[in-house]
């Protein structure tokens, strides 16, 4: 009887046990992402002190961008052998998005991140999360051009200012900008011409719906005249987000405002709808979602506009480096690169995009300064160049726009396909050209939310046409509805539009955060189950 009441005591004190390392766990966690000491600029970087610090990037396929960064850690670890940085490429943003927010809860945030705005507002629900960067940006020491700098970095004026303006909200810079992009217009000019068109000089909507309707014909074999192949697309985009949001600024339509109100549901919108679903009833027009790169379909001379970023200049055109198709599909055709279609085209909107450097706030001050060190040797020269030379990005300081070399690059598009790859360069030159006529939408908690919900609505509507669904009034309330349930831009208090605001908009928690939630809720069951058996053991005793 005594080696069985041992054994209960034993698995009682473990059980105890587990449940206190749970709540450690969990506090530990919670002071982690919700704990943290707002971040103050050392007097001085401790260079005695070995720091380990975790960047994390995107890249898709472009081996030439995996090696500039390997590059800039080498050369900036040779500059601070005292400072560690360890790279983790993802596929894309979304991901790098998902990861950060699963990570707040544990405390195992990156120290550097390229990332957007929208998605740094949703890592500022956790306090002092996120360092500001507003005394490191000044600092005489280590701030932009500081003092104690070992590398030629750029000044607060050397930045392009609207670019620099872009990573401030809620009154503060959460970011510095890494590289600048556009969406651009990627045209397959020898149809447009062989349709009986010439290119304006800046396209418009009704060009563009107009030329593709007319490429819709075919001979009496089903071969479309323009291509003579069973396949073509004559206009596909990539993001629709962004088409959706680029279509509400040029019309002067509502979309968001800096408070955090969401505007996207208005008629204006319903009715951009309604123009979409007719091009998408004919079948002229498709997405990347539903229908698969743009590239591919212009580069097999099946699609004639095909929408995307300035920064995947490299996979667009006949000779395009970064082909995705086989060499026997290609098709011969000359590329224009164009601003994206305008309502009116004297006064042109663009959108303005492209990462940004987010430094994240740690325990220790020194290691956040370390890994401020690390982002700011990313605007560097050296850097922004060999960067912005791998597509059509474009540097974001004036120190590297203006530079001898990079100026030579520009000048030398055309010479090659590769380096100098003429489609690539004009990308990057409309940029520069458009840089006044660029914008970029409000950022808040909920404005990642809001960006997918512009895109998902476009994406919908083209769906339901190839369904043959009916697309009319009721449909658009219905979906209006739908998307404001799907990304939980519905959860406001109040009546009519104003139910759409951001602010009451907090987003799903993410697994990690469930789990550790549970396992307190768990582990205070466990703990009162333990009293109330001792309690009841004591009476039986007593």
């Amino acid at each position: 009887m005594r080696e069985k009441k041992s054994k209960k005591g034993i698995l009682r004190h473990a059980g105890m046990s587990v449940c206190l390392l749970v709540m450690l766990a969990v506090l530990g966690g919670c002071h982690g992402s919700r704990g943290l000491s707002a971040f103050a600029v050392p007097e001085e970087f401790d260079d005695r002190k070995e720091y380990e610090i975790t960047f994390w990037a995107k890249n898709d396929t472009n081996k030439t961008q995996t090696g500039i960064y390997e590059k800039a850690i080498a050369d900036f670890e040779q500059l601070y052998p005292n400072i560690t940085v360890n790279l983790r490429l993802y596929t894309d943003y979304g991901k790098i998005y998902n990861d950060v927010i699963t990570n707040i809860a544990t405390n195992t945030t990156p120290n550097v991140c390229i990332t957007y705005p929208d998605h740094i507002a949703t890592y500022l629900t956790g306090t002092n999360l996120v360092a500001p960067l507003d005394e490191l940006l000044e600092d005489p020491q280590y701030g932009l051009g500081g003092s104690r700098l070992l590398y030629d970095g750029p000044t607060k004026e050397e930045m392009i200012p609207k670019f620099l303006e872009e990573c401030a909200f809620e009154g503060h810079y959460y970011a510095v900008p890494y590289m600048r992009s556009t969406e651009a217009c990627y045209i397959n000019k020898t149809f447009v011409e062989a349709l009986g068109y010439e290119l304006p000089e800046a396209l418009t909507w009704d060009f563009v719906w107009e030329v593709s309707e007319a490429a819709m014909k075919k001979d009496g074999d089903g071969n479309f005249l323009v291509n003579g192949q069973k396949v073509l697309i004559p206009f596909i985009y990539k993001s629709t987000d962004n088409m959706m949001i680029q279509m509400l600024k040029q019309k002067g339509a509502g979309y968001s405002t800096k408070e955090g109100e969401m505007l996207l549901f208005n008629d204006t919108t319903k009715q951009l709808l309604f123009d979409i679903a007719s091009h998408a009833r004919t079948e002229a027009f498709s997405t990347f979602k539903i229908s698969s790169y743009p590239a591919n379909f212009l580069n097999a001379g099946q699609c004639i506009f095909a929408v995307d970023s300035t920064a995947g200049a490299t996979w667009m055109g006949t000779n395009a480096p970064l082909c995705d198709i086989s060499p026997d599909k290609l098709v011969e055709f000359e590329t224009a690169v164009m601003a994206v279609p305008q309502f009116d085209t004297d006064a042109p909107q663009m959108i303005s995009q492209g990462p940004s450097l987010c430094v994240f706030n740690k325990s220790d001050p020194q290691e956040v300064l370390a890994s401020w060190l690390f982002a700011q040797y990313l605007l560097t020269n050296e850097v922004q160049i060999a960067y912005a030379q791998t597509e059509g990005y474009v540097p974001v300081t004036q120190k590297a726009q203006q530079d001898a070399g990079y100026l030579e690059y520009l000048s030398a598009g055309g010479q090659d396909n590769g380096l100098h790859y003429e489609v690539k360069i004009k990308a990057s030159r409309l940029l520069l050209e458009q840089m006044d006529h660029t914008f970029v939408t409000p950022v808040f908690n909920g404005s990642a939310s809001l960006r997918d919900a512009a895109g998902q609505l476009i994406e919908d509507t083209v769906k339901s046409v190839r369904r043959k669904q009916t697309v009319d009034d009721a449909y658009m309330e219905k979906l209006f509805r739908d998307a404001a349930s799907l990304y939980r831009l519905d959860q406001g208090d109040r009546q009519g539009q104003e139910a759409f605001s951001g602010k009451a908009e907090l987003g799903e928690l993410p697994p990690t955060a469930v789990v550790l939630l549970a396992s307190l809720g768990a582990a205070w069951v466990l703990i009162l189950a333990y009293v109330g058996f001792s309690r009841i053991k004591k009476r039986q005793h007593s």
